[in-house]
């Protein structure tokens, strides 16, 4: 790989990067938007909801059509859109402009995560694919560790609505540089759609999908109102959430390593169970700790660091079961991600509304993670019996 092209996957990792952050940093400031918006917490979460809808259906959409277009010309275009989309947050005088933004902002972040991912794989030889692909992936994480808690800390010297114009700015540079200097990548032919949705009639991927989207309900329900969590029922302060958040990044990214690795020694199937478990038993345990402010704590990390260490061994187990498609299926998860994202921060604020107060939004999250678990345990059956034939 030349020097040029590693600076070019650096550069869309960058980009990456601040469109991650836009979807991760409204869940720090539901609080403060809300108050300054003069809605409800739960109606502010719905924010998320707006984001991750148009992330799972708008993306899937525009990248099939943009599908024969240069590389170069689809992300800058979708960076352009962002930029929009945070112009329009910026301005926001009503909260139905600010969910407009939402929209945009999900759907052009969709698409530019999409094609990146697509494109650092076209411009690094075979052998290099896997570690510029994860170099996107770093970005994602690292949009938790420091996207989220910078974000805040914007907001509190400042105003919300800062955050966006800092990310829109940022951007613009980055929109600049690829439309002069990123070689033309050549998009992908279209796949008939018959052939690419055939995964569905497969019990055992739907199930997986299944899955998927409840373990991504689950997290939402508890993420997209941590900061409300963690303000009235812990009393943090502004400043504390902050750094909350920035340590559930850290351990979050400790936690994938350790997925990944545990993927290669102990087998997919075993480290799913496992971080399955101890997924369930955090969110399980999590109300009982409201006057234990330490213990609360401890457990809050350990679910953060087991969500983070099952998304290598759930990803690796798509791509067992679908070798010979594993790029259309990951995306096809991607999609399932955001819809549960999506009904778990509708679920989460419906449930805010009834108890009012985000204490039992955990034992919301473990019951969908106790079906996920029975879930899991059909798909390992049915690919139980599964046999290879000779060719494959």
């Amino acid at each position: 790989m030349t020097r040029r092209n590693l600076i070019y996957v650096y550069l869309l990792a960058l980009g990456a990067f601040f469109t991650a952050t836009s979807e991760l940093v409204v869940g720090g400031l539901l609080n403060i938007i809300a108050e300054d918006m003069e809605v409800s917490v739960s109606l502010a979460g719905q924010l998320v909801t707006a984001y991750s809808l148009a992330f799972a259906i708008g993306t899937p959409v525009v990248v099939a059509l943009t599908s024969r277009m240069k590389r170069k010309s689809v992300l800058s275009g979708s960076l352009l859109v962002f930029l929009l989309g945070s112009i329009v947050a910026l301005f926001s005088g009503s909260f139905g402009m600010l969910m407009v933004s939402r929209i945009v902002l999900g759907l052009s972040s969709g698409v530019y995560a999409v094609v990146a991912i697509g494109s650092v794989a076209k411009l690094v030889p075979p052998e290099r694919t896997g570690r510029a692909v994860g170099m996107i992936a770093l970005a994602f994480s690292l949009s938790m560790v420091l996207g989220v808690p910078m974000g805040i800390a914007i907001s509190d010297w400042w105003d919300w609505r800062a955050v966006f114009a800092v990310l829109g700015a940022a951007t613009l540079p980055i929109f600049f540089i690829l439309r002069r200097m990123l070689p033309d990548i050549e998009g992908d032919e279209p796949v008939p759609f018959k052939s690419q949705f055939a995964v569905f009639r497969q019990r055992i991927v739907l199930a997986t999908f299944l899955l998927s989207f409840l373990w991504a309900s689950g997290n939402s329900i508890i993420y997209s109102y941590m900061t409300p969590f963690l303000q009235t029922v812990l009393r943090f302060t502004t400043g504390e959430v902050g750094a909350m958040l920035l340590a559930l990044g850290i351990f979050g990214m400790l936690g994938s390593r350790l997925g990944g690795i545990g993927v290669d020694r102990l087998g997919t199937v075993r480290m799913l169970v496992l971080s399955l478990t101890l997924h369930i038993a955090a969110l399980a345990l999590l109300p009982l700790f409201e006057h234990s402010t330490f213990g609360a704590l401890a457990v809050i990390i350990l679910w953060a660091f087991s969500m983070f260490m099952s998304a290598p061994a759930l990803n690796t187990y798509f791509i067992q079961l679908a070798p010979r498609k594993a790029q259309f299926v990951l995306g096809l998860n991607t999609s399932f991600t955001h819809l549960g994202l999506a009904a778990g921060a509708g679920a989460g604020g419906l449930m805010i509304d009834w108890s009012a107060t985000p204490l039992y939004n955990p034992w919301l999250a473990s019951l969908l993670g106790v079906v996920g678990m029975g879930i899991a345990w059909y798909s390992f059956r049915l690919k139980g019996r599964i046999v290879p034939s000779p060719a494959a």
